[in-house]
């Protein structure tokens, strides 16, 4: 029964990433008592056990020739041998230096399991290791492994309950570098070969500087992609279809109904100058369909291309990868961007894909910070609308806005929430072209499922605002609201309107401040309160879903919050000039 598990190696093995891999976010450093060597605590959830690991200094012999490797021996024997397992890591670009360490550990009876790291670099260098060979000799587990992607990770913790004591009689200095000598003839094979092109890219990708560079590039070619694509479609297919067959067919049904009777105000909705206008009329026919199917749809579809796209290539575990120290700050693990990215289309897909994250204080999190600074497709595109007219300064004003509040709020949520968040495995595959007829059928089903979620709640929102403006109810959630919406945002107070409808769609709401006649500085502060405010109706269903009453409840009060914060700040500070 495994009770404890240390972490041991040669400094500048990759110690450090394979215990942040195995102990996730929750990590403990300290000192050792009387010492400054630092000691970094964490815990691994193996099936029902919550085991502690412990990742001692760097140390290249159980001889200690310094004050950190005689905190490591010193470690090593502080727990009874039974009950613990050390894990050498080795460098597999410096095999024999590294193995000198595990003999050592073979020889004093632990039980020992190897993680043969940096696996993909041995190979770039035309090292070949026959780890069956070297396991089948020293007769303890063996696993290959690239901390930094996280590959062999997962195959590390299934063996763990393998690890074994495999006694060798203790051998002097120079009779253990024979052995050593005798071990790499057998299971070391060197070979020259070039890096090929893919292999470049890949490893350009999950490193700091270069991946860096090159996720600022997928996400600011990705955008303009599916901004091209979505005005593409609305420009070209959309507002044809709507102007030239969808609106003679309204305007006979607008004669029949005769405007300013009930069903005329709720079927075709009021008339704009004297004649139907899409975006405003608000309709159950006329708004909601051109919203859902010539504003949002093309954009929905662009986007669930490009992410699709860049799913089936291999890149987003990449990008995972590349995140995964800044979302560590988060509470969360690298992988946690793939909801995030989900939640730039759709913020339900988002939430729901959150379960991939294993613990719930990780699920709460993300949730969070979703439904606040993750903008849906239709809201970017009311955003690129209601803003893009006046230039890109102000769109990517209330992106950088969002970021902000994302990042300040993850710190803040990670340094106040109570309980364990183990780490994500994740595999990175190789980059691949994916095959054409998959990538349609996985960009149809994600089409279908946004197409029949979303549009009945379009219809019942639309179906909704019309009864209540027309009994003239939202005259009474003006006046109520109006000192915070008046007074903090510095906005009219039929804006209130707009805003208590981005609780049913984000996207009506953000289309009815389009008639409204406000500054360039109003609309910003507008566009970023429905971005970071209630969520619409279908994605607080579903956050009940995931979450339970008593975390929606929490994850409430956090928005309200973050939004009185951020309309006053904007209101009065950062937007106080314009």
């Amino acid at each position: 029964m495994i009770k404890k598990i240390y972490l041991i190696g040669n400094p500048n093995v990759g110690k450090s990433v394979v215990f942040s891999r195995l102990t996730g976010v929750q990590v403990i450093s300290s000192n050792y008592p009387g010492t400054t060597v630092e000691i970094s605590k964490g815990y691994l959830q193996l099936g029902e056990d919550r085991i502690e690991v412990v990742d001692l200094p760097g140390t290249y012999s159980l001889e200690p020739t310094s004050r950190a490797e005689e905190v490591a021996v010193s470690l090593l024997n502080e727990f009874p041998r039974e009950e613990m397992a050390v894990i050498s890591i080795l460098d597999a670009t410096n095999l024999e230096r590294n193995l000198y360490l595990t003999l050592q550990l073979l020889e004093a009876g632990y039980q020992v399991i190897i993680c043969l790291n940096m696996c993909d670099d041995a190979s770039h260098r035309g090292v070949n290791i026959d780890t069956k060979k070297l396991e089948e000799i020293l007769r303890v587990p063996v696993i290959s492994a690239c901390a930094v992607t996280g590959a062999g990770i997962k195959f590390l913790i299934q063996r763990l309950p393998e690890a074994s004591i495999a006694l060798r009689p203790k051998t002097t200095y120079e009779e253990r570098w024979k052995q050593l000598g005798v071990i790499i003839e057998q299971v070391q094979q060197l070979t020259h070969r070039h890096h090929t092109l893919r292999e470049m890219l890949e490893d350009a990708s999950v490193r700091p500087f270069s991946g860096i560079l090159m996720g600022m590039g997928v996400i600011y070619v990705s955008f303009k992609v599916v901004r091209f694509i979505g005005e593409g479609l609305i420009n070209n297919v959309c507002d044809p279809i709507f102007n030239n067959w969808y609106l003679p067919l309204i305007e006979k049904l607008s004669a029949i109904l005769v405007p300013e009777t009930f069903w005329h105000h709720v079927l075709v909705g009021d008339l704009i100058n004297g004649k139907i206008d899409f975006k405003q009329s608000l309709g159950v026919l006329t708004t909601a369909p051109y919203i859902e199917f010539a504003m949002v749809l093309p954009y929905v579809l662009a986007f669930y291309t490009i992410l699709s796209v860049l799913e089936d290539v291999g890149y987003l575990p990449r990008l995972a990868i590349l995140l995964d120290n800044l979302l560590h700050k988060l509470g969360l693990h690298g992988y946690a961007i793939i909801p995030v990215l989900l939640g730039l289309g759709c913020n339900i897909p988002g939430i729901l894909s959150t379960r991939i994250l294993e613990s719930k204080r990780e699920r709460f999190i993300a949730s969070t910070l979703i439904s606040i600074g993750v903008p849906c497709v239709p809201l970017q595109a009311m955003i690129f609308a209601l803003l893009g007219k006046y230039s890109g300064f102000y769109v990517g004003g209330v992106y950088l806005v969002l970021f902000s509040i994302w990042l300040i709020l993850g710190v803040i949520l990670n340094k106040t929430l109570k309980g364990f968040s183990p780490e994500l495995l994740i595999e990175i595959p190789p980059y691949r072209l994916p095959p054409l007829a998959v990538l349609a059928r996985k960009i149809y089903f994600r089409i279908k499922g946004f197409i029949f979620e979303a549009v009945p709640i379009v219809l019942a929102g639309v179906l909704v605002i019309n009864l209540l403006l027309y009994l003239k109810m939202f005259n009474y959630v003006s006046n109520i609201f109006s000192p915070v919406i008046h007074g903090l945002f510095g906005l009219p107070k039929e804006t209130t309107i707009a805003l208590a409808i981005g609780f049913v769609r984000k996207d009506v709401a953000a289309g009815m401040l389009m008639p409204l006649g406000l500054t360039v500085k109003q609309l910003f502060i507008s566009a970023t309160l429905l971005a970071i405010s209630f969520p619409c109706i279908a994605t607080f269903v579903v956050l009940l879903k995931e979450l339970g009453w008593k975390d929606l409840i929490k994850s409430t009060l956090i928005m309200i919050i973050t939004g009185l914060a951020v309309g006053t700040l904007l209101n009065f500070a950062i937007l106080r000039g314009i």
